[in-house]
C-alpha cells in the first residue's frame, strides 16, 4: 500500500500515544485551535460547530460522537468541522472527570443512589455489559440462551444516569466553550482580512517599472 507505515508500531506505543500524544495534549490542543481559526465560514456557525462538538463529550454515546456531533451541527446550522474538532474537548484527560460529573449529576436528578464502590465497580460493569453482548451475538449462531442482567444492570447504574446527567453539564460547558470562541474566531478574521488588505494595497501602490527599465541592452 502507498501510505502505509514502514515501521509498525507495538500495541503499547500506540496505547501510550493515544493516552498522550507527541509533543504533549497542549500541542494538540494548539494544533485543534489552530484548524478551528482557519475554517472558511463565518463565526457564529464555527461557535455553534464548536458548542455541538463539546455538548456531545458528555453523552455516553463513545464510537459515535463524530457522528452525532455532525448531526446536532447539521440541526443548528453550524460548521459540521468545527463539531467534528470540538469532540477532542473529549479526551483520555477529560474523560473521567467528564464521566463522574454526568454520572453523579444523573443520579441526583433521577433521585437515585449508586451503590457503595460505585467507583471501582464501574470497570466491572462495563466489562460485564461486554461480556454480555458478546454472549449474546454468540447466541445467535448457537444453542445457547441470551442473557441481558448485566446489561440490564449497566442501563439502569451507568448508560441512563450518564444520558440525563450529562445534559446539563454539557450545556454549560458547550456554552462556555461557544461564548468563548465567537470573539476569538471573529478577532482572528478580521486581522487576516486586514492582512490581506494591506498587501492588496501594497502590489496596488508599487509603481510601475519605467520602459527604459525594460529596454534590453544594445
Amino acid at each position: 500500500m502507498v501510505f502505509k507505515r514502514r515501521d509498525r508500531r507495538p500495541v503499547w506505543k500506540i496505547v501510550t500515544e493515544a493516552l498522550w500524544p507527541r509533543g504533549g495534549w497542549g500541542r494538540a490542543f494548539e494544533y485543534v485551535k489552530h484548524r478551528v481559526r482557519r475554517l472558511p465560514d463565518t463565526p457564529e456557525k464555527i461557535a455553534r460547530g464548536v458548542w455541538a462538538g463539546v455538548f456531545t463529550t458528555f453523552t455516553p454515546f463513545y464510537g459515535l460522537h463524530f457522528i452525532i456531533a455532525a448531526i446536532i451541527a447539521r440541526v443548528m446550522r453550524g460548521n459540521i468541522l468545527a463539531a467534528l474538532l470540538g469532540t477532542f474537548f473529549g479526551n483520555p484527560l477529560t474523560y473521567v472527570p467528564i464521566g463522574i460529573v454526568s454520572l453523579q449529576t444523573g443520579h441526583f436528578l433521577l433521585g437515585s443512589r449508586p451503590n457503595r464502590g460505585f467507583e471501582t465497580s464501574l470497570g466491572r460493569k462495563f466489562e460485564g455489559a461486554a461480556r454480555d453482548l458478546w454472549h449474546n451475538f454468540s447466541a445467535i449462531f448457537s444453542d445457547e440462551v441470551a442473557n441481558w442482567h448485566r446489561l440490564g444492570v449497566f442501563y439502569d447504574e451507568v448508560f441512563f444516569p450518564y444520558l440525563v446527567g450529562g445534559i446539563l453539564p454539557g450545556i454549560v460547558a458547550a456554552t462556555v466553550c461557544y461564548y468563548l470562541t465567537l470573539p476569538l474566531i471573529g478577532a482572528y478574521q478580521n486581522r487576516r482580512r486586514k492582512a490581506l488588505r494591506a498587501k492588496l494595497d501594497l502590489l496596488r501602490n508599487r509603481p510601475a517599472p519605467h520602459a527604459d527599465d525594460k529596454a534590453p541592452p544594445r
